[in-house]
């Protein structure tokens, strides 16, 4: 039943073979944004090192990933603080349990 609000969208990353995805309409611009993300890298790191194709997109698979673990880190960080400053509110409000 999940699958009838899905839309059908290619993507085109580097220059491997187009993917097929079904996703929800409202996620279209955040996967449209990513690919170009990607092959913007890709085409600047094409130009950059004497690698093929295939070394280059390991490289900027690589870069996404250790991104993405810097920001869940610090994201996890920010959420640790709050969860502090919360239970501070709590005990100041008297609303410890």
């Amino acid at each position: 039943m999940a699958d009838n609000n899905k839309v059908k969208i290619w993507i085109q990353l580097a220059d491997a073979n187009q993917i097929a995805l079904s996703i929800n309409p409202d996620e279209e611009e955040n996967y449209r944004k990513a690919e170009e993300l990607v092959n913007t890298l890709w085409t600047k790191w094409m130009n950059r090192f004497n690698d093929t194709s295939n070394d280059v997109l390991a490289r900027v698979a690589f870069q996404f990933a250790r991104l993405y673990l810097e920001a869940y880190g610090e994201n996890r960080q920010v959420n640790e603080s709050l969860a502090d400053i919360d239970n501070q509110l709590d005990a100041l409000l008297g609303n410890e349990e």
